[in-house]
């Protein structure tokens, strides 16, 4: 860690911000570390300015990556594929690093630490019967098929192509919460929950992980909830939400509330969990969540910018 200057507990507002995978690769871009890094470094521009005036607490996605991972490990036919949850770590490693990396030349006055993030699910859950979860790259049609074949993994329509989808539980418990608190009121900027945190549930013998990857928005609102943190920014690729998306009456949505949110319908596999995320934790908390771009990050925590979600809206 760098000699910086370290916050005093309660001296700065608590934000959680949210990185879309926009942050990591651009549609179209390939899964490369030197493209990530670079996108990951125009991330780091955005989330430095935040730091100055808040304890800042940095969450990301990782479909394109976890599944990249599955993908090499299936190639290597001399041993088993490794599970979703060892994968997952994988991928909050890799991509925490990339972030930390940046960070630390944005924001060189302040320590920051990548932590693996353990959260409890439900083995009940029904969306372990149910997969929604897209991870990693679109396949043709016939390709698609080929993997089926080859793999078991179940595919789904995205886009006119097909993606893989795994189970997507709701996350119920934060394993290392007390150890993000302590990192948070020393004055860290902490990267926790990357791609929602690593899935496991409770046994006898502990905790065991299990083949899921959770949505990172609705962990990062969990996240923000207990650390009580005021701000919750959900940072994507589109400048807020759209009311209407597709139609002639397609239109922006800038202050509202979670009721009215909760009256419109939003796609499952694009705004749906960026928006219930949002709900929730201003439903429980009473503080601001915000969707936008990453590039309007200051003016999301300003309220000039994006969707703006409060209790009493505008």
């Amino acid at each position: 860690m760098s000699s910086a200057r370290v916050a005093e507990p309660g001296s700065r507002e608590r934000l959680v911000a949210a990185l879309g995978g926009n942050a990591l690769l651009q549609p179209g871009e390939p899964l490369e570390a030197d493209v990530q890094r670079t996108n990951v470094e125009r991330a780091a521009g955005s989330l430095g300015g935040l730091a100055t005036d808040h304890d800042l607490i940095v969450t990301h996605g990782n479909g394109p990556q976890v599944g990249l991972l599955a993908l090499e490990a299936a190639a290597y036919t001399k041993v088993k594929p490794y599970p979703l949850d060892v994968l997952d770590a994988e991928s909050e490693g890799m991509i925490g690093y990339l972030i930390e990396e940046s960070l630390r030349k944005t924001v060189p006055d302040r320590p920051t630490a990548t932590l693996l993030t353990q959260i409890v699910v439900d083995p009940s859950d029904p969306a372990f019967q149910h997969p929604t979860k897209p991870i990693g790259p679109l396949y043709a049609s016939a390709e698609a098929q080929q993997v089926v074949t080859a793999l078991g993994w179940t595919m789904a329509p995205a886009n006119g192509s097909y993606r893989r989808v795994v189970p997507s539980p709701e996350p119920r418990e934060i394993v290392e919460l007390g150890t993000i608190e302590l990192l948070v009121a020393s004055g860290t900027i902490v990267i926790c929950v990357g791609g929602g945190g690593i899935p496991v549930v409770k046994g006898d013998g502990g905790l065991r992980g299990v083949e899921a990857v959770i949505d990172k928005d609705l962990a990062s609102a969990l996240l923000a909830e207990k650390l009580g943190a005021r701000f919750l920014l959900l940072l994507t690729d589109v400048d807020a939400v759209v009311r209407g998306w597709g139609t002639p009456q397609a239109a922006k949505i800038g202050h509202t509330t979670p009721k009215e949110l909760r009256s419109m319908h939003f796609e499952q596999g694009s705004m749906a969990p960026k928006v219930e995320a949002a709900c929730r934790f201003v439903e429980a908390t009473g503080g601001t969540a915000a969707i936008g771009s990453l590039d309007d990050a200051g003016g999301l925590v300003l309220g000039t910018a994006g969707t703006q979600v409060s209790p009493k809206g505008s």
